[in-house]
């Protein structure tokens, strides 16, 4: 009975994982972990737009800064620009990936077959073509840097493929999936020093 509630935490933490169509891609912590971290500062003051551009960024910043934020304080960090030890940025960038099945696909076959003495479903060929191609992904690359030597002692890439590119983004929507990417991506790093 002891082992069967470690084991079913484990088996839905990685259904939830698995299910949640996104990828972290973390380096190594023992750089970080060997610094002993415990106030941090953002690199990049926030972006401002003077311009009144439409790009997504502008209203993208403030909530990765805010997630991110919410993120390090759950694991003990403190945002001090004065007393800071490691500082953080980001890159965001929009990618493609060829031949992935989008998440909304999971019940239709994405693959054109052929079965002999029958006629081949269009719907299913259609279906093929429409959701095997190139998916566009949203990157987020999450840097931190040691303050005094600029040195990257730790990243973690996430990737999530987009369902629908011609939406327009949708800020809450936004930081809730990137709130639990976070929880994901941030998972390997060392709580704070004390």
């Amino acid at each position: 009975m002891r082992i069967l509630l470690p084991l079913a935490a484990l088996l839905l933490t990685l259904g939830t994982a698995a299910c949640s169509n996104v990828e972290t891609t973390p380096t190594d912590t023992d750089r970080f972990a060997a610094g002993h971290y415990r106030y941090y500062t953002w690199l990049n003051q926030p972006l401002v737009n003077t311009t009144r551009s439409s790009d997504p960024i502008y209203l993208l910043d403030p909530i990765v800064r805010t997630e991110v934020d919410a993120a390090l304080r759950e694991k003990g960090y403190i945002l001090d620009p004065q007393r800071a030890q490691f500082n953080v940025t980001y890159r965001y960038a929009m990618g493609m990936r060829m031949g992935e099945m989008s998440q909304e696909s999971t019940n239709i076959t994405p693959y054109p077959t052929a079965v002999p003495n029958r006629r081949v479903d269009q719907a299913v060929v259609d279906n093929a073509i429409a959701l095997g191609g190139m998916k566009e992904t949203s990157n987020l690359a999450l840097q931190f840097h040691d303050q005094s030597s600029n040195d990257q002692v730790w990243q973690v890439i996430i990737t999530k493929i987009v369902e629908n590119a011609n939406q327009r983004v949708d800020p809450a929507k936004f930081g809730g999936n990137l709130r639990k990417a976070l929880e994901q991506a941030l998972r390997p790093l060392p709580d704070a020093a004390q």
